[in-house]
This record gives C-alpha cells, sequence and structure tokens, in this order.
C-alpha cells in the first residue's frame, strides 16, 4: 500500500466529474488500499479518488468506526438538516461551515462488484456528502455558508478564496 500525492486546491482534476467504475480489477484494489494509506497518513477522515488524481467514482472513509470503501455511491435517501466545520485535505488551511443532511442512505458496491447499502447520521453522513461531492468536482468551500482561515478568523467574501 503506497502513500499518494494528495491533489490540493487550484488543480482542475478537483473541478472534474469523476467517471463510473465499470472494471473491477487488480488496480481498483490497489487504489483502494492505496488510497486508506494515504488517508490515515494524512489523518484525514475520508478521501476521493479525484483527491489522488485519479477520476474514479470511488471514496474512503474512516470516521473512526472501521474503513469504508465505496464505489459508484450514490445517496438514495436523505432527511434533516446539520450544520458543521469541515476541512478537506485538498484545502489546507481552510475550514467552513457547511449545511448538509443529518441522515443519508447510500447505495455502492464494493471492490469486487459487490452491492453495499449504508445508513449514516451525524459525522459518518457529513463525510459521505463532502466525499461524493468530490466525485462531482464540489468543493466544501463553495457550499459553505462561512469560511475561515486556518487562525480560525473567518474570511470575509469567502467565495473568492481559492
Amino acid at each position: 500500500m503506497a502513500i499518494r500525492k494528495i491533489v490540493k486546491v487550484g488543480d482542475d482534476i478537483l473541478t472534474k466529474k469523476a467517471k463510473t467504475v465499470d472494471k473491477f480489477d487488480k488496480k481498483i484494489s490497489v487504489l483502494i488500499d492505496d488510497m486508506f494509506s494515504t488517508m490515515y497518513e494524512a489523518e484525514g477522515v475520508g478521501l476521493a479518488a479525484p483527491q489522488v488524481g485519479m477520476l474514479k467514482r470511488i471514496v474512503v472513509i474512516d470516521v473512526g468506526e472501521g474503513p469504508v470503501e465505496m464505489v459508484n455511491p450514490v445517496i438514495v435517501e436523505q432527511s434533516g438538516e446539520q450544520t458543521c466545520k469541515e476541512g478537506c485535505l485538498s484545502v489546507p488551511g481552510l475550514t467552513g461551515e457547511v449545511t448538509r443532511p443529518e441522515k443519508v442512505k447510500v447505495k455502492a458496491v464494493n471492490r469486487k462488484g459487490q452491492e453495499v447499502e449504508y445508513e449514516a447520521e451525524g459525522l459518518f453522513a457529513v463525510c459521505i456528502c463532502h466525499e461524493l461531492d468530490h466525485l462531482d468536482g464540489i468543493l466544501f468551500k463553495d457550499k459553505a455558508n462561512k469560511l475561515y482561515d486556518e487562525d480560525d478568523q473567518e474570511i470575509v467574501n469567502g467565495q473568492d478564496v481559492m
């Protein structure tokens, strides 16, 4: 399992829509393993394939309840609302308050192409929504109600940041 370079804001790949995975081979398995290693090394809780330079619809998540891999994920239900402060490994030095669903249900497949389904709430739901946004070329800063710099000072007119 290799540590891959995390793509930073400003790189065009973060603004592109990822492609559906239709071939489940050793390369996909290696990519998922590398994504987990990269996420853990960077002390993150989620990582999407575009963040390591791969335009594939794959995310990995671990919010402290064990590793979760999702290939071709789709949110099929959502309810409630929560506003949380988020950060992103691809947007260092910036956090933001983002409103997301309180609960989500997501369907996906694993690295073997087998169907999986997760019902999530709280941080897990936030992380799913955040990572799935990456698959559509959307960054948290573009959805934020407020943005903060690395000193936790609010940034005025924050949509112009990066």
